[in-house]
């Protein structure tokens, strides 16, 4: 039997009662944020190699880890996701550069761009050269690098983003194509 997932305002809610002390609400909290992150990092790893250096339970107990331990007020689900976002965006930066380190002279391909990015164990330089237009691009436009980190980092789909900014599904589509091939011309 299929579990219904909270919704946003359950999530609100939960975050909300955690962080005044309710240890019931952090252990609820728990159960549905690593159920989420699960579902985030599978996609990621999805396609990679079964013996893949970074497996997802150990992504999502970094992140997890990373996020109740961080001095943050959490507003409600989206702002709560969008930090996991970036954090899983760091963990996965870091352990390309640490993969990248080990691999310095492999040949690069082009770079696909999708609503996740998949860990790229084999290339790293190709998730290190994203993080880099990330950056880049935040310099030329914050709000359309943000709606990509969305995107590939907290798996937020174009109505969540839409949402966060309150404006229509379709405007978020169009910026996240704008920023994408953004991307591709500077990668």
């Amino acid at each position: 039997m299929a579990t219904v997932p909270p919704s946003s305002a359950d999530i609100t809610g939960l975050l909300h009662h955690w962080q005044q002390g309710d240890p019931q609400a952090f252990t609820e909290l728990s159960n549905h944020v690593h159920q989420e992150l699960h579902r985030i990092a599978r996609r990621y790893m999805h396609g990679e190699r079964c013996n893949h250096t970074l497996q997802a339970t150990a992504l999502v107990n970094e992140a997890f880890i990373a996020l109740i331990d961080a001095d943050v007020s959490y507003e409600n689900r989206v702002h709560f996701f969008c930090l996991a976002g970036r954090i899983m965006r760091r963990i996965l930066v870091d352990h390309a550069r640490a993969r990248a380190a080990n691999k310095r002279g492999s040949g690069s391909e082009n770079l696909a761009f999708t609503e996740s990015i998949a860990i790229l164990d084999d290339q790293p330089d190709q998730l290190l050269a994203l993080d880099s237009a990330l950056h880049a691009l935040e310099q030329f436009d914050a709000q359309k690098a943000d709606i990509l980190q969305l995107q590939f980092f907290a798996g937020l789909k174009n109505h969540e983003i839409a949402d966060i900014y309150g404006v229509s599904a379709r405007t978020i589509e169009r910026n996240s194509k704008l920023a994408k091939a953004w991307l591709h011309q500077a990668i």
